[in-house]
């Protein structure tokens, strides 16, 4: 759908977007979602009543080195930002049609800032929401009132205020410029917020979950490194002296802190070393990892084959875990990215005019080359797709006569009239 029939003229010279005014005469000193503070940076397990103490703290940058945080952040931004975002013309069906020449489809597509391509700034948002539950973009608008940039800001470096239910948030943007903009010129990304405004990520809803994942992490890589008490030295009192002592205490000392494990103490007849290593199969932790593995993918609704994960699956219902992972996970995700960034590229207008941001998700879906030909070959013998549709559909030129549809296959097709002779 063109962009000039929607409007009614040429695109440009349509009536400028009329943005509401905004002057704050009493911005609340106290930040609504703390985003510069601690809680940007550390969502603490265990906070509140009922909660456990013993547990480490969980902050994002902490999180995504785990890799299994990582890959299901990774995976969810990154098939957001490979497909198509583009502008929808929604009727009162919910039929949509893809309309041309609104510049969000640039924006969206191919560069969203100057030097920064579309991939790149989707993938950043999409990340960040994924990560900690907050992603955010500027979006100033031109003097046609058209967005002019979708500016992706770093979400620590962002603070909430605000002035009754308008939001004004304070941010360093791209040329290193500190801003101040409302909910109307920012793109705020948010995940799970309960009053609305302050999104959350799902690490933080399951912190203590995570905790436990973290806490396993880091005993693996203290044992990987031998950062575990190897051993208790009981010293005799035999020794002549403190010097012999000492001496023989540094000798056991020294065999033990060997990290090729080849050190060899020598004792003398009342000493003793009772070892305490244990092994990774005594501390099960290749089963401890794996539950880490599950419980994080399960928090984020990510199928276990997408993360090489194929104990959990096998090819054979590889189709079907993609239609479940786009319709569980994806979805859920594209859904809160399509809707929150309506609101900052789309004017009221618009909306209500039925306008809308869609992901093209076919290319997700798109099956083998062998079932794409039997559905084409089945869909122009139908009839209903003509050969040069199904050929425009495989990126092939049309052929001559490819514009007619083929007949059913108990009918033929009328070509012109060839009478037969007497003699024939």
């Amino acid at each position: 759908m063109n962009l000039t029939k929607y409007l009614g003229g040429s695109h440009g010279n349509h009536a400028p977007r009329r943005e509401p005014q905004f002057a704050a005469p009493a911005i609340a000193a106290t930040s609504d979602a703390g985003l510069s503070g601690a809680r940007a940076m550390m969502f603490e397990a265990g906070f509140g009543s009922g909660g456990s103490r013993l547990l480490s703290n969980v902050a994002p940058d902490r999180a995504e080195r785990h890799a299994t945080v990582y890959a299901c952040c990774a995976i969810i931004a990154g098939d957001l930002a490979k497909v198509p975002l583009r502008v929808h013309l929604q009727d009162a069906a919910g039929q949509s049609a893809p309309v041309e020449g609104h510049e969000a489809n640039y924006l969206l597509n191919v560069e969203s800032s100057p030097q920064i391509s579309a991939t790149t700034a989707r993938f950043a948002l999409g990340y960040s929401l994924c990560l900690r539950g907050n992603g955010f973009a500027w979006v100033p608008r031109n003097g046609d009132g058209e967005p002019d940039m979708i500016d992706s800001v770093l979400p620590n470096g962002v603070s909430i205020s605000r002035a009754g239910r308008v939001r004004v948030y304070d941010f360093e943007d791209g040329d290193g410029a500190r801003r101040r903009a409302t909910g109307r010129t920012m793109m705020h990304l948010r995940h799970n917020a309960l009053d609305g405004f302050t999104g959350r990520s799902p690490l933080e809803c399951a912190a203590e979950s995570v905790s436990i994942a973290m806490a396993g992490q880091d005993a693996a890589a203290r044992s990987a490194k031998g950062g575990t008490i190897r051993a208790i030295a009981h010293v005799g009192d035999g020794y002549q002296d403190d010097e012999e002592w000492r001496r023989s205490s540094r000798r056991m000392d020294e065999a033990l802190r060997d990290r090729d494990g080849l050190g060899i103490p020598i004792v003398a007849r009342d000493d003793k070393i009772t070892r305490l290593d244990l092994s990774a199969a005594d501390m099960q932790l290749l089963e401890t990892r794996k539950f880490d593995r599950e419980m994080i993918a399960q928090i984020y609704r990510v199928p276990p084959s997408k993360l090489q994960m194929l104990e959990n699956g096998v090819k054979a219902n590889g189709e079907q875990q993609a239609i479940d992972y786009l319709t569980d996970c994806l979805f859920f995700w594209a859904d809160l990215f399509e809707t929150q960034a309506a609101l900052s590229l789309l004017t009221e207008a618009e909306r209500r005019a039925g306008l809308v941001l869609r992901h093209d998700f076919d290319a997700l879906l798109r099956p083998t080359t062998k079932d794409r030909y039997e559905a084409a070959h089945r869909a122009v013998g139908g009839p209903w797709m003509t050969p040069n549709e199904a050929r425009r559909s495989e990126g092939m030129g049309p052929v001559e006569d490819g514009d007619r549809l083929n007949p059913a296959p108990n009918m033929t097709r009328e070509f012109e009239s060839n009478e037969r002779t007497e003699d024939e």
